[in-house]
């Protein structure tokens, strides 16, 4: 290998901003030795990464190609640094959960209670985060693990991420309120002419005209608010399938059949941890809980 780390971080810096200057204030560097550094990169890989026009700065279609390799490399060895670092250092007292509105408590207290039989002196924190703030909470070393919906994920990071599988939201309603009287092939008729609560975690990351179906909507941030506003009539909701096993007070709702619906939305869902030796006996309690519910949701049908 004849680069260096230093010269991918210049290198990526300056594609990302576009800007040696900028670069150089993102990596606390003068503009001059950016320049140099990405200089000699080129130098050493013969290829011209940039087209330096005037104070503007233009990826090459050769730089394009190699910014995502050099975004690979540099997140690798950050992983590495990072998995070095953790081997010096003993036995956690605490981990940090993140979680989205939508996971049932069912599911983390069945979550706890593992890690109480597996690591009982151990404190475990609970966090409701969005996807963004599990990233920097992760990035900073707060969060240990995130249960992050995997929907449209694209973003290169340094955490070890598990596909668990996919959650299946269908339509719930009041049971035997106004929705039961209402033959199934008019179902969806009636839903997109009603109120429809919204988990506003599905707002902040972008996928509210995916799961919007009425014009009619209102947005709330958690779970048990919304099971609570359908179990009493005002409108209804597409939630996890899963609800049915949970903890919830899920005896005033129930799922509602709709005819045009034959399976509901489903999206994928995923663990990220950091990467350390302390959390790798860990990370196996967590999975054990959430491939069991991921499982059940497989076997359930309408």
């Amino acid at each position: 290998m004849n680069f260096s780390l230093e010269q991918l971080l210049a290198f990526v810096a300056v594609y990302d901003e576009l800007s040696f200057s900028k670069a150089a204030v993102k990596l606390n560097k003068h503009r001059t030795t950016i320049g140099q550094v990405v200089t000699n990169l080129e130098d050493q890989l013969a290829v011209t990464l940039f087209e330096r026009i005037g104070r503007s700065v233009v990826p090459t279609e050769d730089g394009e190609l190699l910014y995502h390799y050099a975004k690979q490399t540099i997140e690798q060895a950050r992983t590495l640094d990072k998995v070095a670092l953790s081997l010096s250092y003993g036995g956690l007292e605490s981990v940090t959960i993140a979680y989205p509105s939508f996971v049932p408590h069912k599911v983390l207290s069945d979550l706890r209670t593992q890690l109480a039989q597996d690591f009982p002196l151990m404190r475990v924190n609970f966090l409701v985060r969005g996807k963004a703030e599990i990233i920097k909470g992760m990035e900073e070393g707060n969060i240990h693990f995130g249960i992050v919906n995997s929907h449209d994920s694209k973003a290169m990071h340094s955490f070890d991420s598990t596909f668990l599988g996919h959650i299946e939201f269908v339509p719930f309603v009041k049971r035997n309120g106004k929705y039961s009287e209402i033959p199934t092939d008019k179902t969806r008729a009636a839903m997109a002419n009603s109120r429809q609560f919204i988990l506003r975690s599905f707002v902040e990351e972008g996928m509210k005209q995916k799961v919007l179906l009425s014009s009619e909507y209102e947005e709330v941030d958690q779970l048990a608010l919304v099971i609570k506003l359908v179990g009493e009539d005002l409108g209804w909701s597409l939630l996890p399938k899963m609800l049915t096993e949970s903890d919830y007070a899920t005896d005033k709702i129930e799922i509602l059949k709709v005819s045009e619906l034959i399976e509901g939305f489903k999206f994928g869902v995923s663990l990220w941890s950091l990467h350390s030796k302390q959390l790798m006996d860990i990370k196996k309690s967590v999975l054990k809980v959430l491939y069991h519910y991921v499982e059940q949701m497989r076997k359930r049908r309408f």
